[in-house]
């Protein structure tokens, strides 16, 4: 039944198009016309995130950051050995992925500190990366306050997933 679900709502499109006198086919092609340059201007912000990212992993600041934030992991509630994750999550969800199957290798998908990162990873996004393409292409200019109070969520988001996890 689950195999049926796209060929389903594409059936359901179509004869739904049909019912109001649409043209199906060519409001697609108008679509697909119309994202060709709204990609063409975002390529250069997702370029400069995946550069960022890989820089802060590869150049090692990543582990240096990571020693120096431990004690504050620590005291908020997050085991130190996510502090990596919750720093790579709000740039990339790729590296973030990359993370946790390190984690998943290292601790197992059962331990606490596995289960912790895999809520965090399921109920945080990739902050800087959503920002800087949905910024870039509404041309909003005035973003003051919504990266600080994204990463504020963000972390109580981390805390939260391992408060909850402590009780699974």
């Amino acid at each position: 039944m689950v195999d049926l679900i796209i060929p389903m709502l594409i059936a359901f499109v179509m004869i739904y198009a049909l019912i109001k006198g649409v043209d199906a086919y060519n409001g697609f092609v108008k679509g697909a016309k119309g994202a060709l340059p709204l990609m063409a201007s975002l390529l250069p912000y997702m370029i400069a995130m995946f550069v960022a990212v890989e820089l802060f992993r590869n150049s090692g600041l990543s582990t240096y950051l990571c020693r120096f934030l431990a004690p504050v992991f620590e005291f908020i509630g997050v085991p130190a050995e996510l502090c990596e994750l919750t720093l790579i999550r709000p740039f990339s969800s790729n590296a973030g992925y990359v993370v946790l199957r390190g984690i998943f290798d290292t601790y197992g998908v059962d331990s606490y500190i596995g289960k912790c990162a895999s809520v965090i990873m399921g109920s945080s996004d990739t902050i800087f990366y959503v920002s800087s393409i949905y910024f870039a292409s509404t041309k909003v200019k005035k973003t003051l306050l919504t990266i600080p109070i994204a990463l504020l969520c963000n972390v109580a988001c981390c805390v939260l997933a391992c408060f909850c996890c402590r009780f699974i």
